[in-house]
Protein backbone atom coordinates (compact mmCIF):
# COMPACT_ATOMS: atom_id res chain seq x y z
CA UNK A 1 0.00 0.00 0.00
CA UNK A 2 2.80 2.41 0.92
CA UNK A 3 4.61 1.75 -2.39
CA UNK A 4 1.43 2.50 -4.31
CA UNK A 5 0.93 5.82 -2.50
CA UNK A 6 4.58 6.71 -2.97
CA UNK A 7 4.40 5.94 -6.67
CA UNK A 8 1.24 8.04 -7.04
CA UNK A 9 2.82 10.96 -5.21
CA UNK A 10 5.91 10.71 -7.40
CA UNK A 11 3.84 10.79 -10.58
CA UNK A 12 1.91 13.83 -9.33
CA UNK A 13 5.20 15.54 -8.49
CA UNK A 14 6.53 14.87 -11.99
CA UNK A 15 3.34 16.23 -13.60
CA UNK A 16 3.46 19.34 -11.44
CA UNK A 17 7.10 19.94 -12.35
CA UNK A 18 6.28 19.64 -16.05
CA UNK A 19 3.37 22.06 -15.76
CA UNK A 20 5.48 24.61 -13.86
CA UNK A 21 8.21 24.43 -16.49
CA UNK A 22 5.68 24.81 -19.30
CA UNK A 23 3.93 27.73 -17.61
CA UNK A 24 7.28 29.47 -17.14
CA UNK A 25 8.62 28.98 -20.67
CA UNK A 26 5.54 28.91 -22.94
CA UNK A 27 4.54 31.97 -24.97
CA UNK A 28 0.87 32.81 -25.35
CA UNK A 29 -0.24 32.78 -28.99
CA UNK A 30 -2.99 34.80 -30.72
CA UNK A 31 -5.75 32.97 -32.58
CA UNK A 32 -4.46 31.49 -35.85
CA UNK A 33 -7.09 33.48 -37.75
CA UNK A 34 -4.84 36.47 -37.06
CA UNK A 35 -2.42 34.97 -39.53
CA UNK A 36 0.35 37.56 -39.68
CA UNK A 37 0.46 38.06 -35.92
CA UNK A 38 0.39 34.29 -35.31
CA UNK A 39 3.02 33.59 -37.96
CA UNK A 40 5.53 36.08 -36.58
CA UNK A 41 6.09 33.88 -33.53
CA UNK A 42 7.68 31.30 -35.84
CA UNK A 43 10.09 33.65 -37.59
CA UNK A 44 12.78 32.30 -35.24
CA UNK A 45 12.80 29.07 -37.27
CA UNK A 46 13.31 30.84 -40.59
CA UNK A 47 17.01 30.01 -40.87
CA UNK A 48 16.29 26.29 -41.01
CA UNK A 49 16.23 24.49 -44.34
CA UNK A 50 13.36 22.18 -43.38
CA UNK A 51 10.53 22.99 -40.97
CA UNK A 52 8.26 20.06 -40.17
CA UNK A 53 4.82 21.00 -38.83
CA UNK A 54 2.77 18.29 -37.15
CA UNK A 55 -0.78 17.71 -36.05
CA UNK A 56 -2.24 15.55 -33.30
CA UNK A 57 -5.27 14.66 -35.46
CA UNK A 58 -6.09 14.57 -39.18
CA UNK A 59 -9.27 16.59 -38.73
CA UNK A 60 -8.68 19.69 -36.58
CA UNK A 61 -9.26 23.15 -38.03
CA UNK A 62 -6.84 25.00 -35.75
CA UNK A 63 -3.94 22.76 -36.77
CA UNK A 64 -4.51 23.49 -40.47
CA UNK A 65 -4.97 27.21 -39.86
CA UNK A 66 -1.84 27.37 -37.72
CA UNK A 67 0.28 25.51 -40.26
CA UNK A 68 -1.00 27.82 -43.00
CA UNK A 69 -0.09 30.93 -40.98
CA UNK A 70 3.37 29.58 -40.12
CA UNK A 71 3.99 28.54 -43.72
CA UNK A 72 2.98 31.98 -44.99
CA UNK A 73 5.49 33.57 -42.63
CA UNK A 74 8.27 31.23 -43.75
CA UNK A 75 7.50 31.78 -47.43
CA UNK A 76 7.03 35.55 -47.32
CA UNK A 77 9.81 36.46 -44.88
CA UNK A 78 12.35 33.64 -45.08
CA UNK A 79 12.36 32.41 -48.66
CA UNK A 80 10.84 28.95 -48.28
CA UNK A 81 10.10 27.50 -51.72
CA UNK A 82 8.40 24.12 -51.17
CA UNK A 83 5.36 22.83 -49.30
CA UNK A 84 5.15 19.04 -48.92
CA UNK A 85 2.13 17.37 -47.33
CA UNK A 86 1.07 13.91 -46.17
CA UNK A 87 -0.95 13.29 -49.33
CA UNK A 88 -0.69 11.41 -52.62
CA UNK A 89 1.65 12.91 -55.22
CA UNK A 90 -0.81 12.94 -58.18
CA UNK A 91 -3.52 14.69 -56.13
CA UNK A 92 -1.06 17.26 -54.80
CA UNK A 93 0.24 17.75 -58.36
CA UNK A 94 -3.18 19.16 -59.26
CA UNK A 95 -2.70 21.81 -56.58
CA UNK A 96 0.90 22.38 -57.64
CA UNK A 97 -0.10 23.13 -61.23
CA UNK A 98 -2.80 25.49 -59.98
CA UNK A 99 -0.67 27.45 -57.50
CA UNK A 100 2.26 27.73 -59.93
CA UNK A 101 -0.02 28.88 -62.78
CA UNK A 102 0.91 25.94 -64.98
CA UNK A 103 -1.33 24.43 -67.65
CA UNK A 104 -3.60 21.65 -66.31
CA UNK A 105 -3.35 18.01 -67.35
CA UNK A 106 -6.39 15.75 -67.74
CA UNK A 107 -7.17 13.41 -64.83
CA UNK A 108 -9.64 10.59 -64.53
CA UNK A 109 -11.18 11.96 -61.33
CA UNK A 110 -11.13 14.96 -59.03
CA UNK A 111 -8.32 15.35 -56.53
CA UNK A 112 -8.58 14.02 -52.98
CA UNK A 113 -11.68 11.88 -53.49
CA UNK A 114 -10.19 8.73 -51.94
CA UNK A 115 -10.80 8.07 -48.23
CA UNK A 116 -10.20 10.13 -46.12
CA UNK A 117 -11.66 12.86 -48.31
CA UNK A 118 -11.88 15.49 -45.56
CA UNK A 119 -8.17 15.35 -44.73
CA UNK A 120 -7.20 17.62 -47.63
CA UNK A 121 -10.53 18.45 -49.21
CA UNK A 122 -11.49 21.06 -46.63
CA UNK A 123 -12.02 24.81 -46.44
CA UNK A 124 -8.85 25.40 -44.45
CA UNK A 125 -6.70 23.88 -47.21
CA UNK A 126 -8.69 25.71 -49.89
CA UNK A 127 -7.94 29.05 -48.25
CA UNK A 128 -4.22 28.30 -48.11
CA UNK A 129 -4.14 27.08 -51.73
CA UNK A 130 -5.84 30.26 -52.93
CA UNK A 131 -3.37 32.40 -50.98
CA UNK A 132 -0.41 30.48 -52.44
CA UNK A 133 -1.70 30.98 -56.00
CA UNK A 134 -2.01 34.73 -55.36
CA UNK A 135 1.48 34.85 -53.83
CA UNK A 136 3.00 33.09 -56.86
CA UNK A 137 1.21 35.24 -59.40
CA UNK A 138 3.76 38.03 -59.56
CA UNK A 139 6.82 35.79 -59.40
CA UNK A 140 8.86 34.29 -62.22
CA UNK A 141 8.18 30.55 -62.83
CA UNK A 142 11.45 29.40 -61.28
CA UNK A 143 10.76 31.38 -58.09
CA UNK A 144 7.21 30.15 -57.53
CA UNK A 145 6.54 28.06 -54.43
CA UNK A 146 5.64 24.46 -55.25
CA UNK A 147 3.22 22.07 -53.55
CA UNK A 148 3.82 18.29 -53.42
CA UNK A 149 2.53 15.08 -51.86
CA UNK A 150 4.72 12.72 -49.85
CA UNK A 151 2.67 9.55 -49.68
CA UNK A 152 2.81 6.16 -51.32
CA UNK A 153 -0.78 5.06 -51.87
CA UNK A 154 -1.42 6.28 -55.44
CA UNK A 155 -0.58 3.11 -57.36
CA UNK A 156 -3.22 3.40 -60.10
CA UNK A 157 -3.04 7.18 -60.50
CA UNK A 158 0.76 7.11 -60.68
CA UNK A 159 0.72 4.41 -63.37
CA UNK A 160 -1.62 6.62 -65.40
CA UNK A 161 0.69 9.62 -65.08
CA UNK A 162 3.76 7.66 -66.27
CA UNK A 163 1.97 6.15 -69.26
CA UNK A 164 0.31 9.43 -70.26
CA UNK A 165 3.64 11.23 -70.06
CA UNK A 166 5.30 8.67 -72.33
CA UNK A 167 2.35 8.81 -74.73
CA UNK A 168 3.17 12.49 -75.28
CA UNK A 169 6.92 12.17 -75.85
CA UNK A 170 7.88 8.55 -76.68
CA UNK A 171 5.17 6.23 -77.98
CA UNK A 172 7.48 3.19 -78.15
CA UNK A 173 8.38 3.58 -74.49
CA UNK A 174 4.71 4.15 -73.66
CA UNK A 175 3.86 0.77 -75.20
CA UNK A 176 6.68 -0.84 -73.21
CA UNK A 177 5.44 0.79 -70.01
CA UNK A 178 1.94 -0.60 -70.60
CA UNK A 179 3.38 -4.10 -71.00
CA UNK A 180 5.38 -3.81 -67.78
CA UNK A 181 2.58 -2.30 -65.75
CA UNK A 182 0.09 -4.89 -67.10
CA UNK A 183 1.17 -7.09 -64.21
CA UNK A 184 -0.53 -4.61 -61.86
CA UNK A 185 -3.42 -3.54 -64.07
CA UNK A 186 -5.99 -5.95 -62.53
CA UNK A 187 -5.17 -4.59 -59.08
CA UNK A 188 -5.08 -0.84 -59.68
CA UNK A 189 -8.50 -0.20 -58.14
CA UNK A 190 -7.84 -2.39 -55.07
CA UNK A 191 -4.06 -2.63 -54.54
CA UNK A 192 -4.55 -4.14 -51.09
CA UNK A 193 -5.91 -7.23 -52.85
CA UNK A 194 -2.68 -7.44 -54.85
CA UNK A 195 -0.62 -7.79 -51.68
CA UNK A 196 -2.95 -10.45 -50.36
CA UNK A 197 -2.85 -12.38 -53.66
CA UNK A 198 0.98 -12.38 -53.69
CA UNK A 199 1.08 -13.53 -50.09
CA UNK A 200 -1.25 -16.46 -50.87
CA UNK A 201 0.59 -17.43 -54.04
CA UNK A 202 -2.24 -16.49 -56.42
CA UNK A 203 -0.23 -13.71 -58.06
CA UNK A 204 3.47 -13.40 -58.78
CA UNK A 205 5.24 -10.30 -57.54
CA UNK A 206 5.42 -7.41 -60.01
CA UNK A 207 8.57 -6.03 -58.43
CA UNK A 208 10.84 -6.75 -61.40
CA UNK A 209 8.46 -5.13 -63.88
CA UNK A 210 7.98 -1.86 -61.96
CA UNK A 211 11.71 -1.61 -61.22
CA UNK A 212 12.54 -2.19 -64.88
CA UNK A 213 10.13 0.58 -65.86
CA UNK A 214 11.68 3.04 -63.43
CA UNK A 215 15.19 2.24 -64.68
CA UNK A 216 14.04 2.58 -68.30
CA UNK A 217 12.54 6.00 -67.63
CA UNK A 218 15.60 7.27 -65.77
CA UNK A 219 17.94 5.95 -68.47
CA UNK A 220 16.44 8.47 -70.91
CA UNK A 221 16.32 11.39 -68.50
CA UNK A 222 18.79 13.56 -70.41
CA UNK A 223 16.73 13.54 -73.60
CA UNK A 224 13.41 13.76 -71.75
CA UNK A 225 14.56 16.68 -69.59
CA UNK A 226 15.39 18.66 -72.72
CA UNK A 227 11.73 18.38 -73.72
CA UNK A 228 10.25 19.46 -70.35
CA UNK A 229 12.19 19.13 -67.10
CA UNK A 230 9.17 19.62 -64.82
CA UNK A 231 7.11 17.02 -66.70
CA UNK A 232 9.96 14.51 -66.53
CA UNK A 233 10.46 15.08 -62.81
CA UNK A 234 6.75 14.46 -62.21
CA UNK A 235 6.77 11.28 -64.30
CA UNK A 236 9.92 9.98 -62.63
CA UNK A 237 8.49 10.61 -59.18
CA UNK A 238 5.32 8.73 -60.13
CA UNK A 239 7.42 5.82 -61.41
CA UNK A 240 9.19 5.77 -58.03
CA UNK A 241 5.80 5.78 -56.32
CA UNK A 242 4.64 2.79 -58.38
CA UNK A 243 7.71 0.86 -57.26
CA UNK A 244 7.29 1.92 -53.62
CA UNK A 245 3.54 1.22 -53.66
CA UNK A 246 4.07 -2.25 -55.10
CA UNK A 247 6.47 -2.98 -52.26
CA UNK A 248 4.20 -1.37 -49.68
CA UNK A 249 1.10 -3.41 -50.55
CA UNK A 250 3.12 -6.61 -50.42
CA UNK A 251 4.89 -5.62 -47.21
CA UNK A 252 1.77 -4.60 -45.28
CA UNK A 253 0.87 -8.28 -44.81
CA UNK A 254 4.26 -9.05 -43.32
CA UNK A 255 3.84 -6.62 -40.44
CA UNK A 256 3.01 -3.03 -39.52
CA UNK A 257 6.61 -2.15 -38.64
CA UNK A 258 8.05 -3.03 -42.05
CA UNK A 259 5.28 -1.29 -44.01
CA UNK A 260 5.46 1.82 -41.80
CA UNK A 261 9.22 2.08 -42.29
CA UNK A 262 8.89 1.65 -46.06
CA UNK A 263 6.28 4.41 -46.20
CA UNK A 264 8.29 6.92 -44.16
CA UNK A 265 11.50 6.08 -46.01
CA UNK A 266 9.63 6.92 -49.22
CA UNK A 267 8.39 10.21 -47.70
CA UNK A 268 11.94 11.15 -46.78
CA UNK A 269 13.34 10.24 -50.20
CA UNK A 270 10.56 12.31 -51.81
CA UNK A 271 11.55 15.30 -49.66
CA UNK A 272 15.16 14.89 -50.72
CA UNK A 273 14.23 14.52 -54.39
CA UNK A 274 12.15 17.70 -54.38
CA UNK A 275 14.84 19.66 -52.56
CA UNK A 276 17.43 18.51 -55.10
CA UNK A 277 15.11 19.32 -58.00
CA UNK A 278 14.38 22.85 -56.77
CA UNK A 279 18.07 23.69 -56.29
CA UNK A 280 20.62 24.50 -53.62
CA UNK A 281 18.66 27.42 -52.19
CA UNK A 282 15.45 25.38 -51.78
CA UNK A 283 13.79 25.35 -48.34
CA UNK A 284 10.84 23.15 -47.43
CA UNK A 285 7.87 23.13 -45.06
CA UNK A 286 6.38 19.69 -44.33
CA UNK A 287 2.81 19.13 -43.12
CA UNK A 288 2.21 15.69 -41.62
CA UNK A 289 0.92 13.98 -38.48
CA UNK A 290 2.98 14.21 -35.29
CA UNK A 291 3.64 10.48 -35.63
CA UNK A 292 5.54 11.19 -38.86
CA UNK A 293 7.32 14.45 -38.11
CA UNK A 294 8.34 13.89 -34.48
CA UNK A 295 11.54 11.96 -33.83
CA UNK A 296 10.32 8.35 -33.64
CA UNK A 297 13.39 7.34 -31.62
CA UNK A 298 11.88 9.22 -28.66
CA UNK A 299 8.56 7.34 -28.75
CA UNK A 300 7.14 3.87 -28.21
CA UNK A 301 7.00 3.36 -31.97
CA UNK A 302 10.75 3.91 -32.22
CA UNK A 303 11.42 1.67 -29.26
CA UNK A 304 9.55 -1.05 -31.19
CA UNK A 305 11.76 -0.62 -34.27
CA UNK A 306 9.86 1.95 -36.35
CA UNK A 307 11.38 5.15 -37.72
CA UNK A 308 9.84 8.15 -39.48
CA UNK A 309 10.57 11.19 -41.62
CA UNK A 310 11.28 13.33 -38.55
CA UNK A 311 13.97 10.99 -37.28
CA UNK A 312 15.51 10.71 -40.75
CA UNK A 313 15.54 14.52 -41.10
CA UNK A 314 17.17 14.95 -37.73
CA UNK A 315 19.85 12.42 -38.65
CA UNK A 316 20.51 13.81 -42.13
CA UNK A 317 20.07 17.56 -41.56
CA UNK A 318 20.64 18.00 -37.81
CA UNK A 319 19.99 21.64 -36.82
CA UNK A 320 19.04 22.57 -40.38
CA UNK A 321 15.69 20.90 -39.65
CA UNK A 322 13.19 21.76 -36.93
CA UNK A 323 10.42 19.45 -35.69
CA UNK A 324 7.31 21.20 -34.32
CA UNK A 325 4.55 19.15 -32.71
CA UNK A 326 0.92 20.17 -32.16
CA UNK A 327 -1.52 19.16 -29.44
CA UNK A 328 -4.96 19.76 -27.98
CA UNK A 329 -6.94 18.86 -24.88
CA UNK A 330 -10.54 18.68 -26.04
CA UNK A 331 -13.09 19.81 -28.62
CA UNK A 332 -14.36 18.25 -31.83
CA UNK A 333 -12.62 16.46 -34.69
CA UNK A 334 -13.51 15.17 -38.14
CA UNK A 335 -12.83 11.43 -38.11
CA UNK A 336 -14.32 8.06 -38.93
CA UNK A 337 -15.13 5.18 -36.59
CA UNK A 338 -13.22 2.74 -38.81
CA UNK A 339 -11.18 2.78 -42.00
CA UNK A 340 -13.36 3.50 -45.02
CA UNK A 341 -16.40 4.54 -43.00
CA UNK A 342 -18.12 7.95 -43.31
CA UNK A 343 -16.70 11.02 -41.66
CA UNK A 344 -18.31 12.09 -38.38
CA UNK A 345 -17.86 15.12 -36.14
CA UNK A 346 -16.67 13.45 -32.95
CA UNK A 347 -16.12 14.87 -29.48
CA UNK A 348 -12.50 14.74 -28.33
CA UNK A 349 -12.27 13.72 -24.70
CA UNK A 350 -10.30 15.79 -22.22
CA UNK A 351 -6.76 14.48 -21.91
CA UNK A 352 -5.75 11.86 -19.33
CA UNK A 353 -3.98 13.07 -16.20
CA UNK A 354 -0.89 11.00 -17.03
CA UNK A 355 -0.38 12.71 -20.40
CA UNK A 356 1.64 15.65 -21.68
CA UNK A 357 -1.63 17.16 -22.92
CA UNK A 358 -2.93 17.34 -19.35
CA UNK A 359 0.25 19.16 -18.25
CA UNK A 360 -0.26 21.71 -21.01
CA UNK A 361 -3.90 22.14 -20.01
CA UNK A 362 -2.89 22.87 -16.40
CA UNK A 363 -0.82 25.86 -17.57
CA UNK A 364 -4.10 27.68 -18.20
CA UNK A 365 -2.92 28.94 -21.59
CA UNK A 366 -5.53 28.72 -24.34
CA UNK A 367 -2.86 28.71 -27.06
CA UNK A 368 0.91 28.60 -26.70
CA UNK A 369 4.27 28.02 -28.33
CA UNK A 370 6.87 26.20 -26.26
CA UNK A 371 10.35 26.23 -27.78
CA UNK A 372 13.23 24.29 -26.21
CA UNK A 373 15.53 24.42 -29.23
CA UNK A 374 17.60 27.14 -27.53
CA UNK A 375 20.61 25.84 -25.61
CA UNK A 376 19.61 27.80 -22.48
CA UNK A 377 16.36 25.88 -21.85
CA UNK A 378 17.93 23.26 -19.55
CA UNK A 379 15.18 23.22 -16.91
CA UNK A 380 12.45 22.88 -19.53
CA UNK A 381 14.29 20.10 -21.35
CA UNK A 382 14.84 18.25 -18.06
CA UNK A 383 11.13 18.48 -17.22
CA UNK A 384 10.05 17.29 -20.68
CA UNK A 385 12.51 14.39 -20.57
CA UNK A 386 10.19 12.43 -18.31
CA UNK A 387 8.35 9.74 -20.33
CA UNK A 388 4.62 10.46 -20.43
CA UNK A 389 1.62 9.47 -22.48
CA UNK A 390 0.82 11.42 -25.64
CA UNK A 391 -2.33 11.24 -27.77
CA UNK A 392 -2.51 10.60 -31.51
CA UNK A 393 -5.77 10.70 -33.47
CA UNK A 394 -5.56 9.83 -37.14
CA UNK A 395 -8.43 9.51 -39.61
CA UNK A 396 -10.05 7.06 -37.19
CA UNK A 397 -11.03 8.07 -33.65
CA UNK A 398 -12.38 5.60 -31.09
CA UNK A 399 -13.01 7.53 -27.87
CA UNK A 400 -14.51 4.44 -26.23
CA UNK A 401 -11.08 2.73 -26.35
CA UNK A 402 -8.97 5.87 -26.28
CA UNK A 403 -6.18 4.63 -24.01
CA UNK A 404 -5.35 1.57 -26.09
CA UNK A 405 -6.24 3.07 -29.47
CA UNK A 406 -4.74 6.57 -29.27
CA UNK A 407 -2.19 6.96 -26.47
CA UNK A 408 1.49 6.02 -26.59
CA UNK A 409 4.52 6.78 -24.44
CA UNK A 410 7.02 9.43 -25.53
CA UNK A 411 9.78 11.76 -24.34
CA UNK A 412 8.64 15.16 -25.62
CA UNK A 413 12.00 16.92 -25.26
CA UNK A 414 13.61 14.49 -27.70
CA UNK A 415 10.58 14.01 -29.95
CA UNK A 416 10.20 17.67 -30.97
CA UNK A 417 12.10 20.95 -30.89
CA UNK A 418 8.97 22.98 -30.13
CA UNK A 419 5.27 22.45 -29.48
CA UNK A 420 2.11 24.36 -30.43
CA UNK A 421 -0.74 23.99 -27.97
CA UNK A 422 -4.48 24.60 -28.35
CA UNK A 423 -6.58 23.93 -25.27
CA UNK A 424 -9.81 23.55 -27.27
CA UNK A 425 -10.11 22.81 -30.97
CA UNK A 426 -12.76 22.24 -33.62
CA UNK A 427 -13.29 20.00 -36.62
CA UNK A 428 -12.22 21.01 -40.11
CA UNK A 429 -14.91 22.13 -42.55
CA UNK A 430 -15.10 19.45 -45.28
CA UNK A 431 -15.87 20.35 -48.88
CA UNK A 432 -18.31 18.46 -51.03
CA UNK A 433 -17.26 16.81 -54.27
CA UNK A 434 -18.64 18.69 -57.24
CA UNK A 435 -18.37 21.79 -59.37
CA UNK A 436 -17.85 25.34 -58.11
CA UNK A 437 -19.92 27.90 -59.97
CA UNK A 438 -17.73 30.46 -61.68
CA UNK A 439 -14.47 28.69 -60.80
CA UNK A 440 -11.95 27.80 -63.47
CA UNK A 441 -12.14 24.22 -64.71
CA UNK A 442 -8.56 23.77 -63.56
CA UNK A 443 -9.42 24.44 -59.91
CA UNK A 444 -7.61 21.59 -58.09
CA UNK A 445 -10.26 20.72 -55.51
CA UNK A 446 -13.11 20.89 -58.04
CA UNK A 447 -15.11 22.99 -55.63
Amino acid sequence: MFATKSSTLNRESVRSAITRALASESESLPAPEREQEFGRFFSRFGESRIVLLGEATHGTSEFYQARAAITRELIEKHGFTIVLVEADWPDAARIDRYVRHRAPHPFREEAFTRFPIWMWRNREVMNFVDWLRRFNEGRTPERRVSFHGLDVYSLGASIDVVVNYLDRIDTDEAAAARRRYACLTPWQAEPVDYGRAVLRGRQKSCEDEVTTQLVALLSKRLSYIEEDGEAFFDAAQNARIVRAAEQYYRTMYRGARESWNLRDRHMFSTLQSVLAHRGREAKAVVWAHNSHIGNAAATAMGWAGEFNIGELCRTAYDNASVLIGFGTDRGTVAAASDWGQPMEIKTVRAAREDSYEYAFRKTGLARSLTNWRASSKHALVDALSEPMLERAIGVVYRPESELTSHYFEAVLAEQFDAYVWFEETHAVTPLAVGGKTGAPETYPLGL
